[in-house]
């Protein structure tokens, strides 16, 4: 049995998130089972999980010290990662983050913390709101290092399967900002085939009669773009992803002779200082009709003053 007197500067809080707290090692499941069945009592009375802690309270958990001493020490979840998130939107079964240029979506084999589901986890965990043994919430779509704008993360198995349905059916809308070089003239379409090389982390327009192409590394892809906003060196597309291939709108931009600015891998130039392509996830449509948008990156909109290209 171990003993501890509530003070002043802990009086007002839940017991649920005292408990939390102090033992940082229990999840928050074990915390509700702690409650629960009675192993924390408040001045001698079995604790609720909302009931509200006052100075000099008697707390007392039922367990050996040796017990209490080991959840207290252990490392904490997530120790060391950031919970600063650029939340979009958020509820009880959904959240949006606006990613950053410049981090993962996923760890990789060179970066296996500081990414984006990991901070995204972290910021659950702090807000209660995470218990991995139940479930892991996850991402519904994945945006390249260098590509920023709108992760949609299900925080539940439920939400995920749907999101998967709507993007599966199509009918979870997604639009891209991006500036490619030289003038597009007009909107359009592209419907060019892709392989996908893991080997080099490229994908190409597959080729028609050719033995490197096996029927399953063939994927079918459709982009369209419109045209925003152009001049002879650069032009500012909005982007619409039909399918959803791995680099595929930068192979496609490719494909028609309009690189991605700063995009080298597929044959854009670097250009006023930018090492990476412009491209931001910067819209998205659910099935319901609910949309949302991602304000463009400083970088971005610094990019379109520089190639004199109009903002929307």
């Amino acid at each position: 049995m171990v003993t501890y007197t509530i003070t002043k500067h802990e009086a007002g809080k839940k017991l649920h998130r005292f408990v939390r707290t102090a033992l940082p090692g229990l999840p928050l499941s074990g915390v509700h089972k702690l409650i629960r069945v009675g192993r924390v009592k408040v001045n001698g009375r079995k604790g609720k999980t909302d009931t509200l802690l006052e100075d000099g309270d008697t707390i007392i958990f039922y367990m050996s010290q040796d017990e209490f001493d080991s959840l207290k020490k252990q490392t904490k979840k997530f120790s060391g990662i950031s919970t600063e998130i650029d939340i979009i939107y958020e509820d009880e079964h959904l959240l949006l983050v606006n990613k950053p240029i410049g981090m993962l979506t996923h760890p990789d084999q060179q970066e296996h913390k500081h990414t984006l589901i990991n901070q995204v986890l972290a910021y659950l965990h702090e807000q209660e709101q995470l218990d991995q043994r139940l479930f892991t919430p996850s991402t519904v779509n994945r945006l390249d290092r260098n590509t920023s704008g709108i992760v949609i993360i299900g925080k539940d198995a439920a939400t995920i399967r749907e999101l998967n349905e709507e993007i599966k059916h199509r009918k979870l809308g997604k639009w891209y900002l991006t500036v490619v070089h030289g003038q597009v003239r007009s909107d359009g379409e592209i419907t060019a085939d892709l392989v996908r090389e893991e080997a080099s982390n490229r994908t190409r327009i597959a080729k028609p009669n050719r033995s490197s192409n096996s029927n399953k590394d063939i994927k079918s892809a459709h982009t369209v773009y419109k045209v925003l906003d152009s001049n002879p060196k650069y032009s500012l597309l909005e982007i619409e992803l039909i399918s959803g291939r791995t680099h595929q709108i930068r192979a496609h931009m490719q494909s028609i002779g309009h690189p991605l600015a700063g995009d080298v891998k597929y044959g854009g130039k670097i250009v006023h200082g930018l090492h990476h392509q412009m491209l931001h996830a910067y819209r998205v449509q659910l099935a319901d009709g609910r949309e949302f948008q991602a304000p463009l990156p400083a970088e971005f909109a610094s990019f379109l003053k520089a190639a004199h290209v109009k903002p929307l």
